[in-house]
């Protein structure tokens, strides 16, 4: 994945540094490696440290790795970060002092046509992060019956006519596959076929099927406790969401992990605690500020938040 920034400008760096709190001995992991952008920023200001950058996408990986070759200190490996414990221990790693997600679609798949994610060009309809796996868009929607699609499409994107625009895509697919981006934003066109020009939810519908396809938003939530499993104490947490979805995701795993869980028996006496595991460090997300959002449009719905793992008790 890798955010929403230009190939080179990462979203909100300056602050997910500073929040990262990098020390230059520290173990890093950038959940999301994208082109790299956020990588060399923690890369650069490692000196005996290391950093692993993840990336479910090869050619974010192909980028990645390029972009921080001049940092030995740095390890690019393809991995989809809800799966990060196994992929560190699998590296002979322990616990790390700071992880960084950067949530949703980079700008490189975007303005790739052949990837699928966007509407502006025709491509193949396809919106997979790792195409070498899972269902692609065009056969997610070949099968998903129009009441989940519906639902989809207002979960992921907030979008009011979802049924009109599922039944219409129905509609479509029945006459003939869409395999094209093309395609689907026409269905959506026909859909709402009052507006004359081309309606926003082309857009919102494109990030609501991307979203799941790539089941991002299971994974958003496997990776925020992944992240928090493989800190130690003291160990930075910071996560940066694009939209509401991804950010009520973050909010409510940093909410239940800043909480003690209390396991109970039938008859209501507690048979067990578990503490509290991070201290939320953003009471309110950080969000970018007027110049970065002139610059770089794509950042103007990004916002971050962070956590820090508490000790362990007794520790």
């Amino acid at each position: 994945m890798g955010g929403g920034g230009e190939d080179h400008v990462p979203v909100l760096a300056e602050a997910a540094v500073a929040w990262l709190a990098i020390r230059p001995e520290g173990v890093y992991v950038d959940g999301t490696a994208g082109a790299g952008g956020h990588a060399s920023l923690i890369a650069a200001r490692l000196t005996t440290g290391r950093l692993v950058a993840l990336d479910r996408d090869a050619s974010a990986v192909e980028k990645a790795a390029a972009r921080l070759r001049p940092y030995p200190c740095a390890m690019v490996r393809q991995a989809n970060y809800g799966e990060m414990t196994s992929v560190l221990a699998a590296l002979g790693l322990g616990p790390v002092d700071g992880v960084l997600i950067d949530a949703g679609c980079s700008s490189m798949q975007l303005n790739d046509p052949e990837r699928g994610f966007s509407f502006q060009e025709d491509g193949p309809l396809d919106m997979r992060m790792d195409p070498s796996a899972g269902v692609s868009a065009a056969e997610y929607l070949a099968e998903v019956p129009e009441v989940e699609l519906a639902e989809a499409l207002k979960r992921y994107a907030d979008i009011r006519l979802a049924r009109r625009i599922a039944r219409a895509i129905v509609r479509r697919r029945m006459e003939r596959p869409l395999t094209r981006t093309s395609e689907l934003a026409e269905a959506v066109h026909d859909a709402l076929d009052f507006v004359s020009d081309m309606p926003d939810e082309v857009r919102t519908v494109f990030q609501a099927v991307r979203i799941a396809v790539n089941e991002e938003l299971r994974w958003l939530e496997a990776g925020v406790r992944e992240g928090i499993a493989a800190l130690k104490p003291g160990g930075r947490l910071v996560v940066i969401a694009f939209h509401s979805g991804e950010d009520r995701v973050v909010k409510e795993a940093l909410k239940q992990s800043s909480r003690p869980r209390r396991e109970l028996y039938p008859d209501g006496r507690v048979r067990a605690v578990t503490p509290a595991q991070v201290r939320v460090l953003t009471p309110k997300p950080v969000t970018p500020d007027a110049a970065e959002m002139r610059m770089n449009p794509r950042s103007k719905s990004a916002k971050l938040r962070a956590a820090e793992r508490l000790p362990e008790l007794g520790g």
